[in-house]
């Protein structure tokens, strides 16, 4: 299997959560079932909060402010919204070697290249959880990354950064990070973001499939 097998759609308008995640969950299903190639979609939502496994109640600080989701997804409690991208990554990993660990560390690679061709010099940080970046001598969050897997189909993705109206992570502790800033493409002065972002995935969609290892390509 390689990049031509896997579906790669881009939603125009605004996705519904709810409506993300039953689609999410049949495209899931027919996966598993043989009927429907990989996919990797990219789109964005209305605002609104969402709660992984480990949320706490306590990181919801203005549950009035957008609707909040129950999502099957690790992590915590995190923001979507337009001018985020969001991709949801359906990838059979009964064919790409059922290493779950290397795919979410091929993952966080395949978005800081791809952010790397945006000229903007992206990192893991150690124990935290997400896509970092140094503004102003500051380390900033620009980036988060939330998986489920179901019978070795992986479901939710990452989202990233683009130009969100960022006051709107107010509302929760972004994946329960309390002490560091988030920001955006926007903000560090990178024009055009989503198109460039959305193309540099795309130019890297091989490299990632390479990374999840010597079984990525057998059928």
């Amino acid at each position: 299997m390689n990049e031509t097998s896997i579906e790669w759609h881009v939603s125009r308008e605004l996705v519904p959560y709810p409506d993300a995640v039953q689609t999410m969950d049949s495209r899931a299903a027919a996966i598993r079932s043989g009927i429907a190639s990989e996919l990797v979609w990219l789109l964005e939502h209305p605002p609104l909060y969402t709660a992984g496994t480990s949320a706490d109640p306590a990181e919801l600080l203005n549950p009035a402010r957008f609707p909040v989701f129950t999502s099957g997804r690790g992590g915590r409690y995190t923001y979507h919204g337009p001018g985020q991208r969001v991709g949801y990554l359906l990838f059979d990993l009964e064919k790409r070697g059922r290493d779950i660990r290397r795919f979410v560390k091929s993952l966080e690679q395949w978005l800081i290249d791809s952010l790397a061709q945006l000229g903007v010099e992206a990192y893991r940080s150690e124990g935290r959880i997400g896509i970092w970046v140094r503004q102003n001598a500051v380390e900033a969050k620009i980036g988060a990354i939330g998986l489920r897997v179901r019978r070795w189909v992986t479901l939710h993705g990452f989202s990233i950064n683009i130009s969100p109206e960022l006051s709107h992570f107010s509302g929760i502790v972004p994946c329960g990070i309390a002490d560091s800033p988030v920001t955006s493409l926007a903000e560090m002065g990178l024009s055009n973001g989503q198109e460039r972002f959305d193309r540099a995935l795309m130019q890297g969609l091989g490299q990632f499939l390479n990374a999840l290892g010597p079984d990525a390509g057998e059928t």
